[in-house]
């Protein structure tokens, strides 16, 4: 009885490993197929061809199985021929952990950024004049920092509002970052002024609002300089690494992403930060990644907190916006910090271990 129960069983063992070259067989010849439909441009699923076959194989079915099972059985095995098409077909992204197993360091002129070392980057809102660049730059200069951001141009929601200084505010950046020994991250919003963007700027920003402009992605993929690129306010992480896949198909592999919080229900808040996007996108991507503590709270009172909460999830930096008075600031005046808080926030960072401490000097 032993010896039998063997025998039988070594004959499933053998007509199993049959089974498994003919599905393998078949697995080719399917995905010879979907390579010849990509081309014809032919949709993968053909109902019509999949209802064909299933009625020839239950009309030349022998039992012992009933014609429900095989119909059963079969369609699984049309489903992962299909599912094995479209991960055939599927193109890794440049900006993909699986095309670039290593973090991709960004050079700024000489400052690092995902080398390990949490980057801060902090400036006002608006440029409004060369005073104010200047004091928050000096204030940088003090906290080691290197990183001067500055909107020139502003794409406000309102047409009624504050819209910047355009090519006068980069030369005030630009001016104020030689004297201080800073780099320049500032917003960007048409292709036209990539070339003009090049003679002030060392990170060329792309905002929320223009996350999807696709033809200023083609145009920063282009230029020879770093990109700072904010997600979209309803924008899905996907969307965000496609669209920083724009700016890389194009050459430029120095991209540095944001998050900045998204759009949802809460009024709280200006908007809510997608903390879990920080561990995602270092997982599915090898760029580096940064969160605006600023504009994804827009409050004083949470952002210390917030940034803490950035740095443990991983984040290589933050962002955050200084004004010398914000109560009088052109924009988003309740939610920039004064120099002393700004002061005293990086202090806290120090304090707690989440920014290494740094040579402080006047500049």
């Amino acid at each position: 009885m032993s010896h039998q129960l063997e025998h039988l069983r070594g004959q499933v063992d053998e007509i199993n490993t049959k089974l498994l070259e003919l599905l393998s067989q078949r697995a080719e010849l399917v995905r010879a197929i979907g390579d010849v439909k990509k081309k014809q441009g032919i949709n993968r699923f053909d109902p019509v061809r999949e209802r064909d076959m299933l009625d020839q194989i239950v009309g030349k079915n022998p039992g012992p199985f009933d014609d429900d099972t095989v119909r059963h059985l079969f369609k699984q095995i049309f489903k992962a021929s299909l599912d094995l098409q479209k991960q055939n077909h599927k193109k890794v992204l440049l900006v993909s952990r699986k095309r670039h197993p290593e973090d991709t360091v960004v050079m700024v002129g000489d400052e690092p950024v995902g080398d390990g070392k949490r980057t801060i980057v902090a400036g006002p809102c608006s440029v409004e004049s060369e005073e104010q660049v200047r004091q928050v730059a000096q204030s940088l200069k003090k906290q080691g920092i290197r990183l001067l951001r500055g909107g020139a141009f502003k794409p406000r929601t309102s047409p009624y509002d504050f819209q910047g200084m355009g090519e006068e505010g980069l030369q005030m950046l630009r001016k104020a970052a030689d004297e201080y020994d800073l780099k320049v991250i500032s917003e960007i919003v048409n292709p036209s002024d990539m070339e003009m963007a090049e003679r002030y700027v060392d990170v060329i920003q792309i905002g929320a609002r223009n996350m999807q402009n696709f033809e200023l992605l083609k145009a920063a993929g282009s230029v020879r300089r770093p990109v700072f690129l904010k997600r979209g306010m309803s924008a899905t992480v996907e969307e965000f690494l496609f669209a920083a896949e724009y700016i890389v198909s194009r050459g430029n592999t120095q991209v540095m992403l944001c998050e900045r919080g998204i759009r949802t229900y809460e009024k709280w808040t200006r908007n809510t930060l997608d903390i879990s996007a920080v561990p995602l996108l270092k997982q599915e991507s090898h760029l580096p990644v940064f969160v605006d503590i600023t504009h994804s709270t827009g409050r004083r009172d949470i952002q210390r907190p917030v940034a803490k909460a950035a740095l443990a999830a991983g984040a290589d930096g933050i962002m955050l916006e200084v004004h010398p008075d914000p109560s009088v600031a052109l924009s988003d005046a309740n939610q920039q910090i004064d120099i002393p808080q700004f002061e005293t926030f990086m202090e806290d960072m120090r304090v707690t271990g989440l920014i290494k401490p740094a040579k402080t000097t006047t500049g």
